[in-house]
């Protein structure tokens, strides 16, 4: 079986890690491809707070929601602010910042919940996704891991949050790292990389004072020091920056729309 594959649906391309779903954990990263903005015309932005018409962008959730086959009424999405603060959202929170930024969870990059059929909805164009689910209890989380986050350790956040909540045990955890920036693509200077004791394996020099940052091995080895095994930790393999599939905000220069991950228990 494939690590990561990609689908086309009513002209909605996204891609997903064929293992989670068959453990009955639905996930997809929208493309960029199929959609409708002013920001970046023809493209499926889905980010309300990048400057985009809402219209479009609520239009593009739609176009999204259809094609992978969740509710929007019942997803939840937070304000993220490259943080690693995480919380945990059920049925009670369904709609939160799908429609309108008013209603969004604040100053939150990371979501959990033990409930079924609550989709979990975060962007990106650069930042690393990453999924963990726990099969045995059913509990799933989602987090934005920008290099603040990641070297923050947000998925240890959520993770001991599922612990502490719903009993999960980390040697059970399936986490995926879905599409961010790669290596290949990531300098970050000094200050980045005094931000990061502990991971120092995690960037390779280039010039004086700067960096090629792995944001893919940072957080598998963040997981692992976290106890989840190493064999359970799924990464796409797909740099945002060089993938014409993905919004890249460094490649962009900045102006750019988001995809979506979307992570769910059926």
């Amino acid at each position: 079986m494939e690590t990561f594959t990609f689908h086309t649906v009513d002209g909605i391309k996204y891609g997903s890690f064929p293992a989670l779903e068959q453990l009955g954990f639905i996930n997809a990263f929208t493309c960029r491809q199929g959609g409708e903005s002013l920001l970046v015309p023809g493209s499926l932005n889905l980010a309300l707070h990048v400057g985009d018409a809402a219209g479009m962008v609520l239009r593009n959730r739609q176009k999204a929601a259809r094609a992978i086959g969740f509710d929007l009424k019942r997803t939840v999405t937070c304000a993220q602010v490259h943080g690693h603060h995480v919380v945990t959202v059920g049925k009670a929170d369904g709609g939160k910042g799908v429609f309108d930024l008013a209603s969004t969870i604040p100053d939150t990059d990371g979501l959990v919940t033990g409930e079924a059929g609550v989709p979990l909805m975060l962007f990106y164009a650069d930042c690393t996704p990453v999924l963990l689910v726990d099969p045995v209890k059913g509990v799933l989380a989602l987090v934005h891991a920008g290099w603040r986050g990641s070297v923050a350790c947000i998925g240890t956040e959520a993770l001991e949050l599922m612990e502490r909540q719903f009993g999960t045990q980390a040697s059970d955890v399936i986490a995926a790292i879905g599409p961010s920036i790669g290596p290949c693509c990531y300098e970050v200077d000094e200050r980045v990389h005094k931000e990061a004791p502990g991971f120092e394996d995690c960037f390779v020099p280039t010039r004086p004072g700067h960096y090629q940052m792995d944001l893919w091995k940072l957080n598998r080895e963040a997981l692992c020091r976290a106890g989840v095994k190493a064999d359970r930790i799924l990464t796409a393999q797909v740099c945002t920056a060089e993938s014409q599939d993905y919004f890249s905000y460094r490649a962009e220069k900045g102006r750019t729309g988001r995809f979506a991950a979307i992570l769910y228990r059926k």
